[in-house]
């Protein structure tokens, strides 16, 4: 066991060091992108964001395992996301958008608000989560998952151009003509909702836990199917509209759940029997799960 341990004890420091490369790759090749018809750098940059999130993902899993979990390895962790999902991000949206009439110190200012959440929501989790947590959910808007939603956006647009190229269906070159425009125009308030959506008290579910640890209900089924037939139907779109149902489904189902069903709540003990008269109905509180404020393993 001692010699695993030291055969190993570099491998999560290698993992995490590899997320920072990708992130600080992503804003080199960014950078690299002139405002040209081709997307070629910015598609690299969103796919090396993606890269660092499987890096992420990776080195907590393999310090677990070669049992080399420290307060060292939980704080460089925070600071290769805050370059990958914080910084790389936030530039990848400046050169993204900066061709519209935006004017730049709006720009910048809408990458500066990302910047603070993504940092304050890895400082959050620095400060709350400790080894009890059930690691079933998440507090806000993870950082991954909202640096995955704005790195989509340049890797559909580099899809649909290159469907636009081939010219083997009219239809998909009229779309794409409308959508690319729409897209860079909308990245920037979009950037600015996840940005808020990290440091909310929203709960988001643990996607990778339930999947491979928790129990797989029908639900779960459903809305893997769904998941697959969108990358199947329309591969080019699949990558914006799963990280966008993701991100902005839990804050719509809270707001229902808090407006709505408040409402349609309160007008039930006035509701009147056939008789006339009124009744009174026992107050029931929809079912709730255990609250878990900061619940990530390898945050997020």
């Amino acid at each position: 066991m001692i010699r695993r341990e030291k055969l190993f004890a570099p491998l999560p420091t290698l993992l995490t060091l590899g997320n920072a490369a990708c992130g600080f790759g992503a804003i080199t090749f960014a950078a690299r992108w002139s405002g040209s018809d081709s997307a070629t750098s910015l598609f690299i940059a969103s796919c090396l964001i993606y890269l660092a999130m499987v890096f992420d993902a990776l080195d907590g899993s393999a310090a677990r395992w070669a049992k080399q979990t420290s307060e060292f390895g939980a704080q460089l962790d925070s600071l290769c996301d805050a370059v990958s999902f914080g910084a790389a991000p936030a530039f990848l949206m400046l050169q993204f958008s900066h061709s519209r009439d935006y004017h730049p110190r709006l720009l910048w200012l809408i990458a500066v608000l990302y910047v603070f959440g993504a940092v304050l929501r890895l400082a959050r989790f620095n400060v709350e989560t400790d080894e009890d947590d059930s690691h079933a959910f998440f507090s806000g808007l993870p950082s991954p998952a909202a640096a995955g939603t704005v790195a989509s956006f340049p890797i559909m647009v580099f899809g649909l151009k290159r469907l636009e190229d081939t010219g083997k269906n009219f239809w998909w070159e009229r779309f794409a003509d409308w959508l690319d425009p729409v897209t860079v125009t909308m990245l920037p308030w979009i950037t600015l909702a996840v940005a808020g959506l990290m440091v909310s008290r929203i709960r988001y579910v643990h996607l990778f836990n339930q999947l491979v640890r928790g129990r797989r209900n029908r639900q779960h089924l459903i809305q893997l199917l769904c998941a697959l037939a969108v990358i199947f139907v329309m591969p080019q779109m699949s990558a914006p509209l799963l990280f966008c149902w993701f991100a902005f489904a839990a804050p719509a189902r809270a707001l229902w759940n808090e407006s709505v069903m408040r409402w349609w709540r309160r007008g039930q003990p006035s509701l009147a029997t056939d008789r006339g008269g009124p009744i009174s109905l026992p107050h029931t509180e929809p079912n709730s799960e255990p609250q878990t404020d900061h619940s990530e393993t390898d945050d997020a």
